[in-house]
This record gives C-alpha cells, structure tokens and sequence, in this order.
C-alpha cells in the first residue's frame, strides 16, 4: 500500500515540475526571438541620385529605426495613451490587471486587457490574438521575462519596428515614409499622433480608409499629452486643428519594373534574402532618363502604327506583336543609365535588353570596318559595290550558289569606305571582306572581344550574328570610348543592414587606339549627316550611330553615341513576324534615339556636345573643287585618288 502512495505522490510533484519545466523551456525558446529580434526588413533600390525606384520584401514591408532616431515626442505620445507607467512597472501592471480581471470574471470572459507595451510587444511577436486565459498567462510570463533581459528603450525598439500600422505598413518608420512620406523626424505632433494611434486597430483607424476616424483617435492622445502635462494649451490647439496630408502609394513603388528584375537576377545568388535582408542598392540607373527612354520607346511605336495605320495595314498581330527595346549607358563607365526592355511591362515582363537575341543587320557593319580600317585602309579607301555569285558547298554537300543585293538593287561601282557604310551598302561589305579574307575579319572581331555566335561565313558581313541589345551596347562602347571596351554595369554598390559596404566594378579595357577609333566616327556622323540615319539628328549636338535592319525587316535598330552617352534602340515583332517593308532602322528606330536624346538635352542642357578629335588623326584635301576633306592617321593614310574602271558585275567566287 506505502508503494502506491509514494507512487501517486510522486506523480502529484513530477506533473507541476514538469509542467514549470516546460514553461520554462517555453520562456527561454520563445522570448529568444525578441531577445534576439532579427525581423524581415524591406530592400530598398534606389537611382545614382538616390532617387527611389522601388522596396523588395515579401510578407512584410518593414523599414528598421534604431531607438536613438526615434523622436521623444513619439515615445511620450505611445507612453501617453497606452501604458503611462511603462517606465515604473517591470512587463505587467498589477493595478490594471486587477481591475481587469474584475470586469472578466464579471463578464464571464475576456473583455478588458489592460496590457503594457511589453504585452502589447509579446501579444504581437510571439503569440496569437485569441482571447483565452492560457494565452493571456502566457503573456504575463513572457512579459516579465522579457523584461529581465531587456532595457525598456530596447523594449521601445522593438515595439516600434514590429508592430503593424495597416495599409501593409510594418513599424512606425515604414508608415511614416507611406502615409506622409516624412522620416521620423520631420513629423508634426498630429501625425506622431495619427501613428501612435493605429496599433488599436490597423484598418479601422487607417488614414487612408478613414481619415476623420485617425483624427479623432489622434486628438484623443493629444489631449492625454495635456492632460498629463506634457503638452502645454498653445500646443494642443495647433496639433488637433492641423489636417495632415495623407498619401496613398503602393507599398513595392516600383518606377522601373525592368530594372528591378533585373537587379534582382544579379544578386539573387550572392543575397539569397534578398527581398527580407534590408539592403540598400545603388544603381547606376538615372530615373529622368529611364522615363525619357519610356517616352521615346512608346512614341516610336505609336508612329509605326500610325504609319500602318494610314496605309491600311494595321491588324491585330501588329498591334499585339510590335515591341521594342531601349538600353542607355556611359561609355566610359559602362554603367546603364536607362534599360527600356519593352513598351509596356503590365502586358509583356519579358526584357528585351538583356534577353532577346536577334541579328543586328548593318548596325554590325562598323565592327567590319574597324577591322579594314586597322589594317591600313582609309575611310577613302575604294572597295567594290558590285554584284557577286558566291558558290559554296551547302550541308549535303551539294554545290550552292548565293547572290546577296543591296537594299535598293543599286551598284554603284567602285565605292570609298567612307560612302559605303554611310549609306550601308551591302555588296562593298560582302566583297571587301572577301578580298581582305574572312580569317583576316574574324581574327580582327576577337581583338575587340566579339567571340560568340560569329557566323562561319561571309553572311558576317550583314550581320547574321544572334545578339542582344545588351551586348550589342557593350561591344559599341568601343566606338563610343575611344577604344576601350567597357563591360555595362548596372548595379554599383549594396550597403548591408550593418552598414558594410560592397561595391561593384566592371571590366574595362582598351581594344584599340583613339585616334583609329575616331576615324569610324566620323564616318558614323556622316551616316546621321547625310546617310540612313537621318531621323536620328539631334539639332547642336553631334552624333554618330548606324542604322540596321534584317531580312524581310524583321527587326530594325539604331545604335548611336553622343560626345557622352551611348544608346541602342530596337523595333521589332515578338514573333519574329516580318514589320512592314518600309519600317528600316532608319524609319523606326532612328526617330526614338532622337525622341530620348532631345529629352537627354531638355534634362541636362549642359551636356558635352562635340566630339574631340584625339592627336594623330589629320586631314588631307580630297577634292579642291568640292573642298572635300578626309580624314587619315599613320596607319590608314589616304591614298592615291586614281580613275581605274569598276570591275564587271558577275564575278563567280568560290568560298
């Protein structure tokens, strides 16, 4: 009998042991995650001017507040209303509870909380809202050990950077930059008010939802500001007659949404917390230009359908298929300065900058004759503009033959360098890199770090080749900084939330000399001056660039630098369906290059306009009569003007 009454003793102690035991693992395991408060904290993107672009998070928007940037207004005005003896009680209010507990049992439930803030902190950290006695001892406990662990200004801390302020505003500084778009700091005592006042209830009390209902919370802990002294008379009657503006922004205000994606792509690895980390991105986009680039992009698209329209061609697949892409940059830096990857992101996420791969036409042409230009031809050097049949072996080993034309079926004989890229004639290309030796050409495209998908055959010379817009920016750096070629970059530093640093740089190096480059500058403003760009003359400004369009006018580009800034733009359909047969590089393309750049001027009317011409580039009299000049430097010297005859039309050769 002694056995089993020492066993039922022993079970009456073990079960409130183990019961206090548990709590006390409870304790310890649950209130870490406030001792150690780590919270989800928004990232935020911001332009090389430190304009906002947009806030990354996931479940909650919440920006973080030290204690020390909290304004004492704030705390005096949160201590007012919610719990006067914050700074005496340690986590629990006995005199509150009692009265509490008083009007519960009355009630026969919950009905008066009388929380502190540490309960209010616990209550919305680490447990549920159901209105139970289990949950509401378990806050008392909590309470009181946080309170041991803590400091009531770290208490404050977290209580005002976790507590939710409706409209998906989490902590006080978040809300502060949503409703009244002020920091901390710059708020009136209505608005600290007005804040102080959401935690009760979130929705109800929503300045956005019910501005008069804020208000009138917000003066009710005004006038406890004055009733505990804390506020004089002159003070209060200012504050509760002030009508604060409120503003109603979405919570991401992403301005650039293509940006964003891809920013997001860059560091998605290296910060896999990305939307929760609280870093803070710099990029090197400027947010006047993006906007201009939109602008630029949708009223090119807007004249080609008008244009379609007017011949009676517009239909349904053009409206739903034609798309374009813009990519802006210092060719210097490389750094972008505007990424347009479509007309209208709601419609199509699709970025057309950085993951549209398509055949440049002539825009690629320059590459060609830098290459000619490097190995001792001149801009006034003469190359064949004639008809050619070049005979191959086709895959099957049949014999095949290819008979390439100019746009316009014209052949003008002997041409210089110089015409036949202004007016991007085809045949001069295709024969001059067939007399110079493809091997020659490819060997002189990889000096400039052109590698990937170059065509094995003399189809290089119109621009065959499968290439973004991105990359077609970078390799153009070259032309646009005097020969160095520049990596573009868009991402130029992260600031992590402990105010580490890590910045980002990109490869830059010099592919040729300034003063070869120069040469093809010239030549590229007289494709603007007088050639097929035309449509893309800034008035007092210089500009060199050059026009492209594809077989069947699939696709239609325009690249072009100014004195300081680099910009590519594209026009095509999405489906690879051929545009109509008059929508060039130069019709379609060209205009929204002009459109950006004359904006680029209105923005930044200081902007450098004329190309300097580097030491070592000369010119020589061409032609007394027409006072006609060119331009020459010790490896392309001009050469001899001779009157031999154009060379027959109907060469077979083998390649």
């Amino acid at each position: 009998m002694k056995k089993y009454v020492w066993i039922a003793l022993g079970i009456v102690i073990l079960i409130p042991v183990t019961f206090f035991g548990y709590l006390i693992y409870s304790f310890e395991y649950e209130t870490k995650r406030l001792i150690n408060y780590q919270p989800r904290l928004t990232t935020e993107v911001y332009d090389r001017n430190g304009v906002k672009i947009a806030n990354l998070f996931s479940d909650e928007h919440r920006y973080y507040v030290s204690f020390e940037n909290i304004p004492p207004r704030l705390v005096e005005a949160l201590v007012a209303i919610e719990d006067t003896m914050f700074f005496e009680h340690h986590g629990v209010n006995p005199d509150a509870i009692m009265r509490a507990i008083i009007k519960d049992v009355s009630a026969g439930k919950l009905k008066e909380g009388a929380s502190t803030i540490t309960q209010q902190l616990v209550k919305n950290t680490l447990l549920t809202r159901e209105k139970k006695f289990s949950r509401k001892f378990k806050e008392l406990l909590y309470s009181i050990r946080i309170e041991q662990e803590l400091t009531k200004e770290q208490i404050l801390e977290r209580y005002f950077n976790e507590i939710y302020l409706g409209h998906g505003y989490y902590g006080i500084k978040t809300a502060s930059d949503g409703y009244f778009r002020k920091p901390l700091k710059e708020l009136s005592l209505k608005e600290i008010a007005m804040l102080v006042g959401l935690p009760k209830a979130p929705n109800f009390y929503s300045p956005t939802k019910n501005y008069e209902l804020c208000l009138g919370r917000a003066n009710r802990i005004i006038g406890r500001m004055l009733e505990l002294g804390w506020i004089d008379q002159a003070t209060y009657d200012k504050a509760t007659q002030e009508r604060p503006k409120v503003y109603n922004d979405t919570l991401s205000k992403n301005s650039g949404p293509y940006i964003i994606d891809e920013v997001m792509r860059q560091l998605g690895d290296a910060f896999p917390d990305i939307r929760s980390g609280g870093y803070k991105v710099y990029t090197t986009i400027d947010m006047r230009l993006q906007e201009a680039g939109y602008k630029a992009l949708q009223s090119g698209r807007d004249e080609i359908l008008k244009r379609a329209q007017e011949a009676g061609d517009l239909d349904e697949n053009i409206q739903r298929q034609l798309n374009g892409a813009l990519i802006s940059l210092d060719p210097e830096t490389g750094e972008i300065l505007a990424m347009v990857g479509g007309y209208d992101y709601s419609l199509s996420p699709y970025n057309r900058v950085t993951q549209a791969k398509r055949q440049p036409g002539s825009a690629f042409k320059p590459f060609i004759y830098q290459v000619a230009l490097d190995s001792g031809m001149s801009p006034s050097s003469m190359v064949p503009d004639i008809a050619r049949t070049y005979t191959y072996a086709g895959e099957d080993g049949e014999e095949k033959t290819w008979q390439p034309k100019n746009y316009k079926n014209e052949y003008k004989g002997m041409v210089t360098i110089r015409d036949a890229l202004t007016h991007s004639r085809n045949l001069a290309t295709i024969n001059m890199v067939s007399d110079m030796g493809f091997g020659k050409i490819t060997d002189g495209l990889r000096r400039f770090g052109i590698v990937e998908n170059l065509p094995p055959d003399l189809s290089i010379a119109l621009g065959t080749i499968s290439i973004s817009p991105l990359a077609l920016a970078k390799y153009y750096t070259m032309f646009a900084a005097k020969g160095i070629l520049a990596d573009p970059i868009l991402i130029r530093n992260v600031i992590t939330p402990k105010g580490e640093t890590l910045r980002y740089e990109n490869k830059r190096r010099q592919v040729d000399s300034p003063e070869q480059i120069y040469l093809m500058t010239s030549i590229l403003q007289d494709v603007v001056r007088r050639g097929t760009g035309t449509n893309a003359r800034v008035a007092g400004m210089d500009v060199a660039g050059k026009t492209g369009t594809t077989n069947k006018n699939i696709d239609a580009w325009f690249v072009g630098y100014t004195p300081t800034v680099e910009t590519v733009v594209w026009m095509g359909h999405d489906n690879n369906t051929p545009m109509r047969r008059s929508e060039t590089g130069g019709r379609a393309a060209a205009p929204v290059f002009r459109y950006y750049n004359e904006d680029l001027l209105r923005i930044y009317p200081n902007t450098k306009r004329y190309f300097d011409r580097p030491n070592g580039v000369y010119e020589m009299t061409t032609n007394s009569e027409t006072n006609t000049s060119e331009t020459y430097t010790d490896t392309s010297k001009v050469p001899d003007i001779t009157t031999e005859p154009a060379p027959t039309t109907n060469e077979q050769l083998v390649f």
